[in-house]
């Protein structure tokens, strides 16, 4: 056999080899695709199946709290499990009125609440001043102008409107907050009342604040208001959780609508 065409075969042989790691990559590349798309599908389906776990729950807890029958849920913090169809969830009724509203709430309770939730005393004091300047810069002649000073100082695009807050994620802008603190106080702050809560609060949280604050005023009877809020926290594979967090108006009447939803949240996660 002539050397050349040894020369030839040996280079058929190293392309047939070339051509067939070529094929091997790209058969593995579509089959982590297809694993891919499958995941995702996969979490896809998961997420609906629990939302509407979760929203099935929310329903079942208005209505346990409008039943005046023993089956009757109070707003009383405590954790509730049931299943909707095939799904775990757990289901917490809790009185607004036992909660802070940061839009009327004194510096001296915001204060007194974060210190209560372990934040030092320099923050608490500045954060709680931020909240009060949020709502009222406007109010004082000349202050709104050395508010805004503050935010351009720190590099912000926006300052203070002078106006009560609409939401709690509003409480992210504010100077001093943090992503953790947030979290912290979301539990115990509310902007559906219209007075602060007393010592017959179930909340822990909320009765130290008031005790610091020097706020303990007598309590009142908790959980008649027709305001409270609902999480229902939809469990599935895999460490995933959908929860749904509303706010509800009961209005309890013979006839017409019986309550009203004033806010609604939707928050999806998976373990990874």
């Amino acid at each position: 056999m002539s050397r050349g065409k040894t020369d030839q075969r040996g280079f058929a042989l190293l392309i047939v080899l070339w051509t067939l790691g070529l094929l091997a990559l790209l058969g593995t590349q579509l089959l982590a695709t297809a694993r891919q798309d499958t995941q995702l599908a996969r979490n896809l389906l998961d997420a609906a199946e629990l939302e509407a776990a979760a929203n099935g729950a929310v329903q079942q807890a208005i209505f346990a709290n409008l039943d005046t029958s023993n089956k009757h849920w109070d707003a009383d913090s405590v954790t509730r499990m049931i299943r909707v169809g095939r799904v775990p969830v757990a289901v917490q009724l809790d009185d607004e009125a036992e909660k802070v509203n940061p839009n009327i709430a004194s510096g001296a309770l915001l204060q007194a609440l974060m210190t209560a939730l372990g934040t030092d005393r320099v923050t608490s004091a500045g954060v709680a001043t931020s909240i009060t300047e949020w709502r009222q810069a406007s109010a004082v002649a000349g202050r709104a102008d050395a508010v805004t000073a503050r935010y351009v100082a720190a590099r912000r695009e926006y300052a203070p409107p002078g106006t009560p807050f609409t939401n709690l994620d509003e409480l992210e802008a504010i100077l001093g907050m943090t992503p953790d603190l947030l979290v912290r106080l979301r539990p115990h702050l509310t902007i559906f009342t219209d007075g602060d809560p007393d010592m017959g609060a179930r909340d822990p949280v909320v009765v130290q604040a008031l005790v610091l604050a020097g706020q303990g005023g007598e309590p009142s009877m908790a959980g008649v208001t027709g305001l409270l809020s609902i999480t229902a926290d939809a469990r599935g594979h895999g460490h995933a959780h959908f929860t749904v967090r509303v706010v509800v108006r009961t209005n309890a009447q013979a006839e017409g609508r019986r309550y009203e939803l004033l806010a609604h949240e939707r928050f999806w996660s998976r373990a990874s």
